[in-house]
């Protein structure tokens, strides 16, 4: 279903991870280490892009880890050590900040749901110097990147607007299923950690860079 309008929005509520931080290469990278590793076959981009799944245990083992050999914990926390040391080499999206301006002069609230861990995220936002542009920055307790709809609940409770009148901008198919849940509206980014072709089975409308929003 496609939005014609998004002038009823009062709120945006963003993903981080491939939404708004273009972070997808450092993504298959870190994966790709801790893969050869373990002698296991490594990713291109778009393969990477075609399995790529919530909760991220299950892609996993879609890639070929086996838990009865080590626990998953093992190979997440890698992954994160290695992603962590350089996600700040990392960049936004082209037209991030002119979106976010936008919105914001438009008297739209912004907030962050992320699967990040919170000190992470809170971190790379301050790096990136756009922290000021969102009322609630809400992120997991954990690296193990499990579902957002528990953050989610939380957050709408907090503003205090309609889910109706909460647009949820995100790059996953995951972050349809937290929107449906929750109640909002979606429009979901094929320049993500997902391909156009996976994302268009969600049935929302899809755009090619974030400038489209302000159309």
């Amino acid at each position: 279903m496609k939005i014609k309008s998004i002038n009823h929005i009062k709120g945006i509520i963003w993903d981080w991870n491939g939404t708004l931080l273009n972070d997808t290469e450092l993504a298959v990278e870190s994966m790709n280490r801790i893969l050869h590793k373990r002698s296991l076959p490594v990713l291109s981009i778009n393969q990477y892009k075609n399995v790529f799944s919530f909760p991220v245990k299950d892609y996993y083992q879609l890639i070929g880890f086996d838990f009865d050999k080590e626990p998953f914990e093992i190979p997440a926390l890698e992954f994160i050590d290695h992603y962590n040391l350089m996600v700040q080499e990392c960049s936004l999206h082209e037209n991030t900040i002119e979106v976010l301006n936008y919105f914001k002069n438009h008297g739209v609230r912004q907030c962050i749901l992320s699967a990040m861990k919170q000190e992470t995220l809170d971190q790379c936002l301050e790096y990136y110097q756009i922290t000021h542009f969102f009322e609630q920055v809400s992120g997991l307790n954990d690296h193990y990147a499990n579902s957002k709809l528990d953050t989610g609940k939380l957050l709408i409770g907090n503003l205090n607007i309609e889910p109706k009148e909460l647009l949820l901008v995100g790059d996953t198919i995951h972050d349809f299923e937290v929107a449906s849940e929750l109640g909002c509206s979606c429009i979901l980014v094929s320049n993500g950690h997902q391909s156009h072709e996976r994302i268009m089975s969600a049935g929302v409308q899809i755009i090619d860079d974030l400038a489209e929003l302000m159309n």
